[in-house]
């Protein structure tokens, strides 16, 4: 691209030193190098054929507080929204427990990452087009948008899991 334009700087010195000595010759058009930007490239969401960020949904909406309660059994913080996240804390107060929520590429991610590691999979019916239960965490893919929901409690996992079912099932029907 530089010695495209650099070509076409000295062209356009030739003719301008020609033309501008009094001489006769036809004017010819000079053409103009085109520069693109960085925003004309497509985004990775154009590419990738997932949805855009913008259209995904708000991981807080597909698991409201009292939902996230239920799950964790246990009193939660307030929802702490990050780009494709939620996170809801346990309260000081009561016991240890987190619920998170992902919507996009990074559910998809940690699915094929355990999937890679050998974790094991148990999978669910009725949820979604596709879902899987994988110690403390459930994934489930809903017209091409995946979402993983993660508890974390200081119990068995297998105590979750009728839970993690169940909020998987609320949340892919708000999908």
């Amino acid at each position: 691209m530089r010695k495209t334009l650099s070509l076409l700087g000295l062209t356009a010195l030739v003719l301008a030193g020609t033309l501008g000595c009094g001489s006769s010759a036809p004017q010819v058009p000079v053409a103009e190098p085109s520069v693109t930007s960085p925003l004309d490239e497509p985004t990775v969401e154009e590419t990738s054929g997932e949805p855009p960020a913008a259209e995904l949904p708000d991981p807080c909406a597909l698991l409201p507080k009292p939902e996230a309660e239920t799950l964790a059994d246990a009193k939660l913080e307030d929802p702490v929204p990050i780009r494709e996240t939620c996170t809801y804390t346990g309260a000081p107060t009561g016991p240890t427990a987190q619920v998170e929520v992902f919507v996009g590429d990074g559910a998809k991610k940690m699915l094929d990452i355990d999937r890679e590691l050998g974790h094991e999979f148990t999978a669910l019916s009725g949820i979604g087009d596709e879902a899987h239960l994988e110690n403390g965490v459930v994934f489930f893919s809903k017209g091409g948008v995946w979402v993983a929901i993660r508890l974390v409690r200081l119990t068995d996992d297998a105590e979750n899991n009728k839970r993690l079912e169940q909020a998987a099932r609320s949340a892919a029907g708000r999908l």
